[in-house]
């Protein structure tokens, strides 16, 4: 079963697959028109939507594909307003994109310049001074981030659904804005030393800042969207969050064990910022740690001394304790979806979402492998 098996017109076979003619783009692709042209005469302006634009339709689209599957698979009877609020879920994950690189410093998003990094290299082009033209930039990014969030919200209030559907959406969206904006802000917090956390911190950090918009928040508006009773859109919800820990956790590994040329992200961002991931709180309490405390957390850590410190880490048992994570939480949604609250129209989606999940482990695991 795929992502977006029961709807008619649209193919996709998991996580990993990019459709890139379905009704969520051509509506994301009518927003991002409408915006250009009111920009009107104001060149930079329309530079700037363009660029978030590129920004919006790039990416694997699997938020809104939960959205539309779970209404499908529940019986819902609004596409129309489930594909606008798939829509809105996917300008929200491209505002927290565009943000979440510039809190990070990162330069590359899906193996191109990232908003930020394309803006700088126009001021730079146009003979700006070198650091006029990264203030410039970070500029760009916030401005960018901002408008994308709008719009987000912008799409979700244009749902025309019940009253007490509207309010729901609304009251979701901003839920899923505020618990997430708390994970990132923990997660700065954490990597710039300020804060030591647990392992059940750095849990809570995924919860918040990965778990909630890119699972539970498109499973309880897909269910609200097809008015699932309570019980479900809570039960989904739980399932959510142990897909969305364990989809971080993955990302973790990738983040230090993948190859740039692969994953389109930097493999040395982490390992620069130090981030307190379970990965290396788990590598903090091995013998590996004093091998490679003195590099993890430098902004100037070079390739190389990355490849050294990846060597030793896929050595140690923290990459294996961090795969035993993300396998318990994939037997908690397997847990859950076989319980007596989760329909069976719905259980095939769900299981395959966490197969998704075991599937990216997996990959993950063959560049461990090759690191050590």
């Amino acid at each position: 079963m795929s992502i977006t098996d029961g709807r008619p017109g649209r193919t996709g076979h998991g996580l990993g697959t990019v459709t890139p003619d379905d009704d969520v783009s051509a509506l994301l692709r009518a927003v991002l028109d409408r915006a250009q042209t009111n920009a009107g005469q104001a060149e930079i302006y329309a530079t700037l939507w363009a660029q978030i634009g590129r920004s919006v339709q790039g990416g694997k689209r699997f938020r809104a594909r939960i959205v539309l599957a779970t209404h499908d698979h529940l019986g819902g009877r609004r596409s129309e307003a489930a594909v606008t609020v798939a829509a809105a879920m996917e300008m929200l994950h491209t505002a927290f994109l565009i943000h979440d690189d510039l809190i990070d410093a990162d330069t590359v998003r899906r193996g191109e310049p990232n908003l930020a990094a394309t803006m700088l290299a126009l001021a730079q082009d146009a003979g700006v001074e070198d650091g006029r033209a990264r203030r410039w930039a970070l500029a760009c990014a916030v401005l960018a981030g901002d408008l994308a969030l709008a719009q987000a919200h912008e799409l979700v209030a244009q749902v025309d659904v019940p009253r007490p559907v509207a309010d729901r959406l609304r009251s979701l969206l901003s839920e899923t804005v505020f618990v997430s904006a708390a994970g990132e802000l923990a997660d700065s917090c954490f990597g710039l030393g300020l804060h030591q956390p647990t392992m059940a911190e750095s849990l809570a950090v995924a919860d918040a800042k990965t778990a909630m918009y890119s699972f539970q928040a498109p499973l309880r508006a897909g269910a609200v969207l097809a008015d699932a009773p309570d019980a479900l859109v809570a039960e989904l919800d739980t399932v959510g969050r142990h897909l969305g820990r364990a989809f971080q956790l993955v990302d973790d590994l990738e983040g230090v064990f993948t190859p740039e040329a692969v994953s389109g992200k930097s493999d040395l961002s982490d390992l620069r910022e130090g981030k307190r991931t379970p990965l290396l709180l788990h590598a903090q309490g091995l013998p590996v740690w004093a091998e490679i405390a003195g590099d993890v957390g430098r902004p100037d850590l070079a390739p190389a001394d990355a490849a050294r410190v990846r060597r030793a880490l896929a050595r140690s048992e923290a990459p294996g304790r961090t795969d035993a994570q993300v396998r318990h939480e994939v037997a908690q949604v397997h847990a859950r979806v076989a319980g007596p609250v989760v329909p069976e129209a719905i259980a095939p989606f769900l299981t395959d979402l966490a197969g998704d999940v075991l599937a990216a482990l997996e990959a993950c695991t063959t560049h461990v492998e090759a690191a050590r």
